[in-house]
């Protein structure tokens, strides 16, 4: 059995005939009855095709490829890479003979698939049996080929490809189990006389290069070639996961093996358990029940410790509170369960639905219509792109049926660039644009309008020549005629462009300027005001104070194009947009419920922050995730969803650091946001009505604070009067000397923020006309700026971080001091306790005042009790702590009469008991 597992796994065949050969290394004699559960796992066989009936005389005669170099002859599939004119030119050059397999026939190119179909399979069984991560299948690969080569096959009479090649017979001395423990030598100057001699390593192979063995040193992270190796070849370097011991504890769909605990229904006696908690070495994960029939499957809940919400205990839950491999089919499952439509994923089966036919008629009427193609015969030196349809459902913002959509989608994959596309690049908002432009129209009173481009990528007109196979449907029988475009189709790769120059040209005729600080940002100024639009690819954003001229442009948009008018703006982006007396609110509780149950998280308990105090993610810490798609899936719709959620943008930030190679306590920080999200989804920004449009910037900076790079975080954040309209939190590029480095460095960056945003606030007949005060808390950083002295401690900070000093000077910005307990960007660069993250997000999302952390769609003086602030005199107090406003808002509510609230303002001290009291009905 170790003979077999040295030489990667063949078959009992070629096995045999090593150990009973006279073949260097053969030593010993082993029992051929062999029961590897691992090359059940990873190899499959079907009926092989017949052998050649010719046979090449000599070496390197006859070359099988499938991506290869020059020879006497080159057989090939018809793949694209092989039929280019430069390739084809360089083989008449050389007078090599190119022959080529037949479309879809890869039997013909046998010898090169059956090779390929061959080195998986070696590879796969390595890799299961021995359990090395996939991140190692380069590794794996060398050494199936480095074994292969050496061993016996009955193509060439039971000889090995060295041998026909080199005339002499390989050597299997030097070969070892791969992914077995081996101990490395240390060289002397990583080593001296009181440490270890050698360092524990994993076997990944040969190296080809140089006479040694290729080992992976998980202290450094990276490989060592050495011949000074000690193996132990009956240890697993990496622990032996449960999937590979029996074919029935494997679960087909591995993405979600092991990434969620909490999919599985939670019980009122049990909370989810917090797995910050550092292990000084990994824990296995085993497989409670295994697997016998998926249709019966059953919930089991991981028990997790009953513990109070106020003193949770740090004690993780075994296996770092994830399932086992048992639920793997649980959670497709529940995932199918979930859908709420059944979406075809090819023509075939949409055709035999009427309401996808419906959809793909109307969608083959309007390009008809649009004229985006004309029939022509194909051209014999043209190879015609290929289409698909693709199908989806219009859902509106409650999660309702809109409609079905079908959309013909060309393959653009298979465009080359100089032939038939060039530029591709097309502008989008930003999304700081957008929460500014909501804020100055409701500061201003402006209606807010959407229109809807239906097939907007097929209005762009195209420059290049570009033929595309017809589409299915199109034509009752096979035809030899295809599509020469007109216009843009969905899937170029330059349709976005294409689109964005024709509604731009549309527009500049219209009289409209595109904005300098935003290319999807354009207006137009008249006697009575001005006009606004903002465009997302096909979704345009109508604001303005001239409400004829608003008018105009929606005509002559619906002339333009086939426009669909959505009339006021209540859902954009996956924003929701509600509109009220008191000004606008903007939030993404749809997306958060969708991005719930995404995590399979509905059933959990919320917590009250995104992030645990004092916790530090680290890179290499913690066991790697089987699959890390599903990670980067949550990770970045979570990063959307701080469009309208500053709370979480310093979690996610942290987060985002390991997308490359995520672990499970990542993972775990992960699910503690999205239940965090879970319990806040109705949360988001709040632009009050008849707000000023003064800037105001806060920013701070931690010092030190990534544990693997000691690099800071920024974090800063700008108000537009009391709209918080942008901010960031960012790890600094370069390490940062001190805190007053890291200080004035996101300090720099801030002011670049404000600078661009006085701009386009120019642009828009906002002129700022003080200075904008930017808010900082380091005296040493500020006093920096103001007096621009080179010493030894910051000589050293780079030219463009002196920009502040100009704009300090040009009176641009101000930057006055504030104390840490009022620094409101605190939230952007740190994990905060509950208490603080309540002030800072209180003060973050609503300057105004208002009596919740955020505004919801029913906002109660209760969300400020429920932070412990019982009498209406405390709740007041509170609000004005981080804020300096003489209006202050508040929900009305059945628990507190007019009386009594008046009675607690006036029982303030001055200066509060004098201030202007609002009572408003709703929002």
């Amino acid at each position: 059995m170790v003979w077999h597992r040295r030489l990667g796994h063949p078959n009992t065949q070629i096995l045999s005939y090593v150990l009973n050969s006279d073949l260097p290394g053969n030593k010993d004699r082993y029992s051929l009855s062999l029961e590897c559960d691992s090359c059940k796992l990873g190899k499959s066989k079907t009926l092989p095709f017949p052998l050649h009936a010719s046979r090449a005389s000599h070496c390197f005669d006859l070359i099988h490829s499938d991506v290869w170099g020059p020879s006497p002859t080159l057989r090939t599939d018809s793949g694209g890479e092989y039929l280019s004119t430069e390739f084809q030119a360089f083989l008449a050059f050389k007078g090599i003979i190119h022959q080529r397999s037949c479309p879809s026939t890869p039997q013909q190119n046998g010898v090169a698939e059956r090779t390929n179909r061959h080195l998986l399979d070696v590879v796969r069984t390595l890799l299961l049996e021995s359990s090395v991560p996939s991140m190692f299948w380069v590794e794996a690969l060398k050494t199936a080929t480095h074994l292969i080569n050496r061993l016996p096959s009955q193509v060439l009479h039971m000889e090995s490809p060295y041998f026909r090649l080199f005339a002499k017979q390989p050597s299997y001395d030097h070969l070892r189990i791969f992914g077995c423990v081996c101990f490395v030598h240390l060289p002397p100057h990583e080593r001296h006389k009181l440490s270890a001699q050698s360092v524990r390593c994993a076997f990944l192979g040969y190296n080809m290069c140089q006479k040694g063995f290729v080992c992976y040193d998980p202290t450094l992270h990276r490989t060592r070639i050495s011949r000074n190796v000690i193996f132990f070849e009956n240890q697993h370097f990496f622990p032996v996961s449960s999937s590979t011991v029996s074919s029935s504890s494997t679960v087909v769909l591995p993405s979600f093996e092991q990434q969620f605990s909490d999919l599985h229904p939670v019980s009122s006696r049990f909370q989810p358990g917090i797995v910050y908690t550092r292990r000084s070495r990994p824990q296995s994960l085993s497989v409670a029940h295994p697997i016998s029939d998926p249709t019966t499957l059953q919930m089991q809940s991981v028990a997790a410790p009953s513990v109070r919400r106020s003193s949770r205990v740090s004690v993780p839950p075994n296996r770092y509170g994830f399932p086992s491999s048992s639920s793997g089919n649980s959670i497709s499952a529940l995932t199918a369960a979930l859908s709420k439509f059944d979406i075809p994923t090819c023509y075939s089966h949409a055709a035999k639905h009427d309401c996808w036919r419906q959809a793909m008629q109307e969608e083959i009427a309007a390009l008809e219509a649009n004229h985006t193609w004309d029939i022509e015969p194909c051209p014999p030196t043209i190879v015609p792109l290929g289409c698909k349809w693709v199908y989806s459902v219009k859902v509106r913002s409650d999660g309702s049926l809109d409609r079905y959509k079908a959309r013909l989608v060309a393959l653009g994959n298979n465009q080359e660039y100089g032939v038939n596309y060039e530029e591709t690049f097309a502008p989008v908002a930003k999304m700081t644009t957008v929460r500014t432009i909501l804020a100055l129209a409701a500061s201003s009173d402006w209606p807010l309008h959407q229109m809807d481009v239906k097939n907007a990528f097929l209005h762009g007109d195209l420059k290049e020549c570009i033929y595309m196979k017809p589409p299915p449907g199109l034509f009752p029988s096979p035809t030899s005629h295809v599509c020469k475009l007109r216009r843009s189709l969905y899937g170029l790769k330059q349709a976005s462009r294409a689109w964005f120059e024709k509604f731009r040209t549309t527009l500049l005729q219209f009289s409209f300027r595109q904005s300098k600080y935003d290319t999807s940002l354009f207006l137009r100024k008249s006697d009575m005001g001005i006009v606004v639009l903002l465009v997302y690819v096909d979704d345009i954003v109508i604001t303005g104070s001239d409400s004829a001229l608003l008018g105009q442009l929606k005509t002559h948009l619906s002339e333009s194009f086939h426009m669909k008018d959505l009339g006021p703006l209540t859902y954009f982006l996956g924003l929701e947009v509600h509109h009220s007396p008191s000004g606008i609110s903007l939030n993404q509780h749809k997306y958060a419920s969708d991005l719930v149950a995404t995590a399979g998280l509905q059933g959990a308990t919320s917590v009250d922050t995104p992030m645990e105090l004092n916790v530090k993610l680290r890179k290499e810490e913690g066991d790697l995730l089987a699959d890390p798609s599903l990670y980067r899936k949550l990770v970045g719709s979570l990063v959307y969803l701080t469009i309208t959620r500053p709370d979480i943008s310093f979690a996610v930030q942290q987060v985002s650091q390991f997308l490359q190679t995520p672990r499970h306590l990542h993972l775990a920080a992960v699910r503690r946001i999205i239940r965090y999200v879970q319990g806040t989804s109705t949360r988001g920004l709040f632009f009050p009505a008849g707000n000023s449009t003064r800037l105001a910037a806060y920013s701070d900076a931690d010092w030190a604070g990534c544990a693997d790079t000691r690099r800071s975080i920024t974090g800063w954040c700008v108000f537009l009067g009391d709209a918080l309209i942008s901010w960031k939190s960012k790890k600094q590029d370069r390490v940062s000397k001190s805190s007053t480095e890291s200080e004035y460095r996101a300090m720099s960056l801030a002011c670049s923020e404000i600078i661009w945003l006085r701009g386009m606030l120019a642009e828009l007949d906002f002129s700022e006309t003080d200075p904008t005060p930017l808010h900082a808390d380091n005296t040493s950083a500020i006093q920096i700026t103001a007096n621009p002295v080179y010493h030894e401690r910051t000589k050293h900070i780079e030219v463009d971080c002196h920009s502040i000093r100009e704009a300090f000077e040009a009176r641009v910005i101000t930057l006055p001091h504030i104390s840490t307990d009022l620094q409101i960007a605190d939230i952007f660069t740190k994990a905060l306790p509950r208490q603080l993250l309540l002030k800072d997000s209180f003060a973050v999302h609503t300057r105004t005042a208002l009596l919740s952390t955020f505004v919801d769609n029913t906002v109660t003086v209760e969300h400020a009790r429920e932070y412990g602030h019982t009498h209406l005199s405390e709740i007041v107090s509170y609000a004005d702590r981080f804020q300096n406003k003489a209006i202050l808002l508040i929900h009305f509510s059945a628990r507190y009469t007019t009386d009594e609230i008046q009675e607690a303002v006036s029982a303030l001290p001055p200066p509060l008991g004098g201030r202007v009291f609002a009572l408003t009905e709703g929002f």
